[in-house]
């Protein structure tokens, strides 16, 4: 019976997916062409940043991951379905290229050992810093007129829960708002420079799967993320980064004769199709020893300038509560390489 309940929701799940792609191919004529180059045809790209520490080091293939936290609300919320406390919050700073700053934050609840579904929330800040704005004038060619300061923000609601002990499914919905300041657009009869707002909100919807296959531990999963309708600031209207992703993973530790106390290995691939950049393949892993001490590396490609990435992680329990330190570093080509930290607590 179980297995027909979830032939029943994967089968929902495609049809849910597949209309809203063949919709975006008649928008786009070019959707599916692979020699239309696939760029700045999104906004709010900061909702496409990895912010977990563990899921930024292992390349971003987390989709398939049984993450079991509130972190899950940022990659597919429904391996959020399997926590197994009752409370999980955790914190993450990036500092990106150019001085630009992320910082982040979820919470998830399970109450009554998740008869009810988890819940969680999330929120992303993002901090562009203080740029100098000029403008062209007929007098005086260029004038700097002052400085303004970009900001984005992102606060969702999450729900995950486990159909049976194989199957979950989560939805994120969230408020996303990217705020460019107030810029000068002319000048009135007195002289005097005219300006005007540039901020812009929209919702959106996250929604994922994940099945456990029962043939070990290997996992399979898949998540669309940033559905929201068309915004426009002038003449061109954009949506946010829409993605779909598919991964897989699996303790390969699982197919040796080692001891899963003391050694694991868990090997993660993502197959990637954003909305405005060549579809991607991301392979990740994570060796954990003793339960304690983790090490991680992964690769994206193709990429433009994003080049490999190492982690390294620390958790342990106390007395109940689990805690977990996390670190990221990412190179790049031409850019300085990203830094990224996170903690997390869970009851």
């Amino acid at each position: 019976m179980k297995l027909y309940t979830t032939l029943a929701i994967l089968t929902l799940a495609l049809l849910l997916v597949v209309p809203f792609a063949h919709a975006q191919e008649a928008e786009d004529p070019g959707f599916q062409d692979p020699d239309v180059e696939k760029s700045a045809q999104t906004g709010f790209k900061f909702l496409s940043l990895s912010l977990d520490p563990r899921a930024s080091a292992m390349g971003g293939a987390f989709t398939a991951q049984d993450v079991a936290s509130s972190v899950a609300m940022f990659y597919n919320p429904a391996s959020m379905a399997n926590m197994q406390g009752s409370f999980d919050i955790a914190v993450m700073q990036t500092q990106f290229i150019a001085d630009i700053n992320y910082n982040a934050g979820s919470i998830a609840f399970s109450p009554r050992d998740g008869v009810f579904g988890v819940f969680g929330i999330s929120v992303m800040a993002v901090d562009y810093g203080e740029l100098q704005e000029t403008v062209y004038d007929p007098v005086n060619t260029f004038q700097d007129v002052g400085t303004f300061s970009p900001t984005a923000l992102a606060v969702g609601l999450g729900y995950a829960r486990a159909l049976s002990d194989r199957f979950a499914i989560g939805g994120n919905v969230k408020y996303a708002l990217q705020d460019l300041g107030s810029f000068t657009v002319g000048q009135n009869e007195g002289g005097n420079f005219t300006t005007e707002d540039y901020s812009k909100g929209t919702p959106a919807f996250d929604f994922g799967v994940l099945y456990k296959t029962g043939f070990r531990s290997m996992n399979f999963a898949m998540s669309v993320r940033n559905f929201s309708p068309e915004l426009r600031y002038e003449q061109e209207s954009f949506e946010l980064p829409l993605t779909f992703r598919i991964g897989v993973s699996m303790d390969m530790i699982d197919l040796t004769s080692m001891n899963s106390d003391m050694h694991s290995f868990n090997l993660a691939v993502d197959a990637e199709r954003p909305r405005d950049f060549a579809e991607q393949l991301r392979i990740g892993g994570e060796y954990l020893l003793m339960n304690t001490l983790a090490l991680r590396a992964g690769y994206g490609f193709p990429t433009d300038t994003e080049g490999f990435n190492l982690g390294v992680g620390l958790q342990r329990d106390f007395s109940g509560m689990g805690f977990a330190f996390n670190y990221a570093y990412t190179s790049y080509d031409v850019f300085d390489a990203v830094h990224r930290i996170g903690i997390q607590l869970s009851l």
